[in-house]
């Protein structure tokens, strides 16, 4: 009966991270607008982090609560070391979307380039909700606290 149980459990929390994910790729903009989102996407894919940017930003002029746009928004940013534009943007999806993986890492990423590395540990626990089973974002965060440090250490 327990092993029951726990098998309903598991399937109410894959059913509220599955609806949770939904409501936060609901794109809700017209057509021509989820173009540039995609093509803007494209962008970032490519590297090419100013390009990326308008089309990401017309998105969440249509739609403000696209958390998945601002991660895409701060992640342009940060890349273009526009530190603090990346960090609102950051913050709006997490905002949104408290347990959003890849903005919950980025912005731990970002901690680090900005020499904060307490506030990028304290992302990792943020994953302890996020990634139930563990997940990737977490291992790269990780991964980089770990680089941060050693390269510190090395100084």
């Amino acid at each position: 009966m327990a092993l029951k149980s726990i098998k309903l459990v598991a399937f109410g929390l894959v059913l509220a991270i599955t609806a949770q994910n939904a409501w936060s790729m609901d794109i809700n903009i017209s057509e021509e607008v989820f173009a540039e989102f995609k093509q803007g996407l494209e962008f970032v894919r490519a590297g090419n982090y100013s390009a990326a940017l308008p089309l990401l930003e017309k998105a969440v002029g249509e739609n403000p609560r696209n958390a998945n746009a601002w991660n895409y928004i701060g992640y342009s940013n940060r890349k273009l070391k526009r530190f603090h534009e990346a960090l609102v943007a950051y913050r709006k999806a997490l905002a949104l979307e408290p347990n959003h993986r890849a903005a919950n890492e980025y912005i731990g990423e970002l901690y680090l380039q900005t020499g904060k590395p307490t506030k990028a540990k304290a992302r990792l626990k943020v994953f302890d909700a996020a990634c139930f089973f563990g997940c990737e974002e977490y291992d790269e965060l990780k991964a980089a606290i770990a680089a941060y440090e050693a390269k510190r250490k090395g100084s």
